[in-house]
C-alpha cells in the first residue's frame, strides 16, 4: 500500500501544472556565460553540480560551445521547445526575451533580474511581463528572484554558485527573501531540503503555487515559509487545508508584522486589532506554526523535519547532567508554557534506583552523580522517562563538543534510545555557539533532532506541541443553518447608510444574533422620558442618541444611576439642551467583568470576531484576541482562555465565578455575524460587554456600515 501511494504522489507531481518549472525535463539557459562572478556563469555551473540529467541548451551568440554544451543563438534556434527557460539578462532586453521564450514554446521561466525600467511610471515592466506570461499560462519564478533548488529531481535554476552538494531532505522552504533563503539554505546542514524556493516579486506564481506543489511531493515531511505579504489569498488558504489533510506542518515567518491595521479607525477595535493579529488568527485558524525570527524557524523546523516519530499526548520528559542547567530549562518551560510530564510512580521508582545517592527522582531530572557507570544511569532513566504514559517527547540536554570523549557517550545513549522508544527524542544545547556539527548530523540519521539555545529550542518544542494538539483536534464546526434568519434586512439596511447605526437600531442588530442587551427606549420629549423610564424600571441610564455622536462619554453624554422618574426627566433635559432631543433609556446593567466584542474585516481574508477585556481601559490593556469568522465553541473557549486576564472570569476576591459558557455563545454568536454581515461592515465596537454570574449583556455598540467609511474617504 505504501509503495502504490508514493506511485500516486510522484504521478501527482508530474501532473502538477508547476512540473515543467521545478521538475523539467529540458532547461534553457539564456545568457549562459564563461564569465566567473556572474549570474550567467552561476546559472550554468549549479545546473551542472545539481547531477540534472535532463536536456541543457545554454543560450548566447558569443560562444560556440560553454562547459562542453553546445551553445545556441537564440531560443527559435533551439532543436525543442523547452519546459524551463532560465533567463539572466538585464532588464533592457527582458521583455524582447521573454516574448521569444513564449514564441518559441518555453513551459515555464525563471527571472532573475529585478524587471524593472528607470522612469516608467503607468505601463510598468514587470506588469506587461506578468500579462504575457499568464496569456500563454506559463508560470514564472521572480521576477528579482534567485530560483529555486529542487533536490527530488534534481535541478538548482540558481543565480548564486554553491559548490559542496546538498543533503537531501524532506523540508520545502519558500521564502520571498532571497538572502534570508540563502542562510537557511547554506549554513547548517541539520536543515535537509526537498524544495528551496526564491519566490521573489511572484509576477505570476505566488508562495502558495509553490506551497501547493510541495505538499504533492512524497518526500515533503515539513513547509517552512518566510513571507512579507500573502497575494492570493483564496489559493493561500486552499493549500493549507492541504497541508491539514496530509499532516504537513507549515510554518511561518511573517515579515513586517507592524504594519498598522486600519488608518481610519473610529472605533477601539481598529486601534487594538491590527495586521499582525489577523495573520495571527488566520494561522491559528490552519494549525500554521507562526514564528518570530529566522533562528526559531531554522529550530522548529530542524525539528519537526528530524524526527521520525510523532509527538504523543503528554508533557516534556528531560534529561541533565547538571544542576544549574535544570534551573535554566525549568524556568524557561515555565515562561513558553512548556509543560513537563508528571511521571508516574513507577517510572519515579526506576529513576531512584539508578540514580546516585542524593539526587531526586523527578522530571526533569539531573542524572550526573559520581559519574561511576553513568552510561547505564543515564540509558536507564532516559528510557524510563520516554516509557512514562504521560510523556510526549524526550530531551538530552547537554552542551555538546566534540572533541570532549564524554559527549560521544551521550550520542550513544540517544542513539541507542531512539531506536527503541516510540515517542520523538530531541537533543537541547544550551550555548548556541557550542562546535558539534558531526555529532548533530550522527544524530539526525537516526531521527534524533538537535536544537540549539534553551529558550529557541524550547520554543520548537512548544510549536510541536501545539501542532500535535491541533492536528487532534475535531474539525470546525460550520454552521450548516448559513445565515441569519434576518441577516437580508441587515445587509440592505447596513449598505444603504452613509453614517454610523443608531445605538437602538445596533441593539435591534445585536439581539437578532443572540447577543443579549439592555431593555430600552428611545425618547424625544421629558414626558416620554418619564413615561419610558416607569415601564422599564429603575435604576436606568440615560444616552446622547443625536446622529453623528459616536463616543458618548467623550461629549458627557451618558448619566448612570437615575434613580426615579424626576431623576429621569432631569437627565432628560440635561442632555436635550446639551447635545438634542433624542435620547436613549436603558436598564442599567450590571456585571463584574467589563469586556468588549469587535469585527475586524480584511480585504484579504474577510471577516475576525474580536473579544477584549475593557470598558474605559480596553487601549491601554489591549488584551484581546482575534478569531476567523465564524466561530464554534471550541475556538471561543481557547480564543476566552488565552486572554492574559482571564482569570478574572473564574471569580477574584471572593466573587462568584462569571458565566463563561454564556460569554462563549455570545462570541459564537458575533462569529455568525461577522460571517453574514462583516463585507457591509466597515467597524463594529461592543463596549462593554458586561459578564457576570447570570450572563452576558452589551450595553454599548458602535456600528458603522462600510458606505460610511467610503463617503468619510470621499470627502
Amino acid at each position: 500500500m505504501l509503495a502504490h501511494a508514493n506511485l500516486l504522489s510522484l504521478h501527482d507531481v508530474d501532473q502538477h501544472r508547476l512540473a515543467p518549472l521545478l521538475a523539467p525535463r529540458s532547461i534553457a539557459l539564456v545568457g549562459a556565460s564563461r564569465r566567473r562572478n556572474t549570474v550567467g556563469n552561476d546559472m550554468v555551473r549549479n545546473i551542472i553540480a545539481s547531477g540534472y540529467d535532463g536536456a541543457v541548451y545554454p543560450v548566447n551568440p558569443g560562444y560556440a560551445t560553454l562547459y562542453g554544451f553546445r551553445c545556441y543563438a537564440g531560443l527559435t534556434a533551439l532543436p525543442e521547445p523547452v519546459d524551463l527557460a532560465i533567463l539572466s539578462v538585464p532588464n533592457r532586453v527582458l521583455e524582447n526575451v521573454v516574448d521569444e521564450a513564449i514564441a518559441a514554446g518555453a513551459r515555464a521561466l525563471v527571472i532573475f533580474a529585478s524587471a524593472e525600467l528607470e522612469g516608467e511610471r503607468d505601463d510598468l515592466l514587470r506588469d506587461r511581463i506578468a500579462h504575457k506570461a499568464r496569456e500563454a499560462g506559463v508560470p514564472l519564478c521572480g521576477a528579482n528572484c534567485m530560483g529555486f533548488f529542487n533536490l527530488s529531481h534534481p535541478v538548482r535554476a540558481f543565480s548564486a554558485f554553491h559548490a559542496d552538494p546538498l543533503t537531501a531532505g524532506g523540508l520545502t522552504c519558500i521564502a520571498q527573501s532571497g538572502s534570508l533563503l540563502q542562510a537557511l539554505l547554506f549554513n547548517d546542514e541539520r536543515l535537509k531540503f526537498n524544495l528551496a524556493v526564491s519566490a521573489g516579486q511572484e509576477l505570476v506564481t505566488t508562495a502558495a503555487d509553490f506551497m501547493d506543489y510541495a505538499l504533492d511531493q512524497p518526500e515533503t515531511r515539513c513547509v517552512a515559509l518566510v513571507l512579507e505579504a500573502i497575494r492570493d489569498p483564496r489559493t493561500f488558504v486552499a493549500a493549507l487545508e492541504k497541508a491539514n489533510r496530509r499532516g504537513i506542518p507549515v510554518i511561518v515567518l511573517k515579515l513586517g508584522r507592524t504594519e498598522a491595521g486600519a488608518q481610519f479607525a473610529l472605533s477601539h477595535t481598529g486601534a487594538i486589532a491590527g495586521n499582525a493579529e489577523v495573520y495571527e488568527a488566520l494561522f491559528r485558524r490552519y494549525g500554521v506554526i507562526s514564528v518570530r525570527d529566522l533562528n526559531e524557524l531554522a529550530q522548529t523546523a530542524i525539528l519537526l523535519s528530524t524526527i521520525r516519530k510523532p509527538l504523543r499526548p503528554g508533557g516534556l520528559a528531560a534529561i541533565l547532567d547538571s544542576g544549574g542547567e535544570r534551573e535554566l530549562i525549568v524556568d524557561v518551560a515555565s515562561d513558553l508554557n512548556v509543560p513537563f510530564a508528571q511521571i508516574s510512580a513507577a517510572t519515579t521508582q526506576v529513576l531512584a534506583e539508578n540514580l546516585d545517592l542524593g539526587l531526586s527522582p523527578v522530571n526533569p531530572v539531573d542524572a550526573w552523580g559520581t559519574g561511576k557507570d553513568f552510561e547505564a544511569i543515564f540509558e536507564n532513566c532516559l528510557t524510563a522517562l520516554m516509557a512514562d504514559p504521560d510523556t510526549g517527547i524526550g530531551m538530552f540536554v547537554a552542551d555538546l563538543a566534540e572533541e570532549l570523549d564524554l559527549h560521544d557517550a551521550y550520542i550513544d545513549i540517544c542513539q541507542s534510545v531512539a531506536r527503541t522508544s516510540d515517542k520523538p527524542l530531541v537533543l537541547m544545547t544550551n550555548y548556541s555557539a557550542w562546535s558539534h556539527r558531526k555529532h548533530a548530523l550522527r544524530l539526525s540519521r537516526e531521527g534524533v533532532a538537535v536544537l540549539d539555545g534553551t529558550t529557541t529550542a524550547l520554543r520548537a518544542v512548544r510549536h510541536a506541541m501545539d501542532y500535535r494538539d491541533f492536528a487532534a483536534r475535531a474539525p470546525i464546526q460550520q454552521d450548516e443553518h448559513c445565515e441569519n434568519p434576518r441577516a437580508a434586512h441587515w445587509r440592505a439596511l447596513l449598505a444603504s447608510r452613509t453614517s454610523a447605526l443608531s445605538e437602538d437600531e445596533g441593539y435591534a442588530l445585536l439581539s437578532d444574533y443572540g447577543i443579549r442587551v439592555p431593555a430600552y427606549r428611545i425618547v424625544n420629549s421629558r414626558q416620554e422620558a418619564i413615561i419610558a423610564a416607569s415601564e422599564i424600571g429603575f435604576p436606568l441610564v440615560a444616552k446622547t442618541a443625536m446622529p453623528g455622536i459616536l463616543h458618548k462619554s467623550d461629549v458627557g453624554g451618558v448619566m448612570l444611576g437615575i434613580a426615579d422618574a424626576d431623576a429621569a426627566g432631569r437627565a432628560y433635559d440635561d442632555l436635550s439642551a446639551r447635545l438634542g432631543p433624542r435620547v436613549l433609556l436603558t436598564e442599567m446593567a450590571r456585571g463584574q467583568a467589563e469586556m468588549a466584542f469587535g469585527l475586524v474585516s480584511d480585504a484579504q481574508f474577510g471577516s475576525f470576531a474580536m473579544i477584549a477585556f475593557g470598558g474605559i481601559w480596553i487601549e491601554i490593556l489591549k488584551d484581546s484576541q482575534l478569531a476567523m469568522a465564524p466561530v464554534d465553541r471550541a475556538v471561543a473557549a481557547r480564543r476566552i482562555a488565552s486572554l492574559k486576564m482571564s482569570d478574572v472570569l473564574n471569580g477574584v476576591r471572593g466573587a462568584p465565578p462569571c458565566d463563561t459558557a454564556a460569554l462563549i455563545d455570545a462570541y459564537v454568536n458575533l462569529g455568525a455575524l461577522a460571517r453574514d454581515l462583516g463585507a457591509q461592515i466597515a467597524e463594529l465596537d461592543i463596549n462593554p460587554v458586561l459578564v457576570g454570574e447570570d450572563g452576558v449583556i452589551a450595553v454599548d455598540s458602535l456600528i458603522v456600515p462600510a458606505p460610511a467609511v467610503e463617503a468619510q474617504h470621499v470627502h
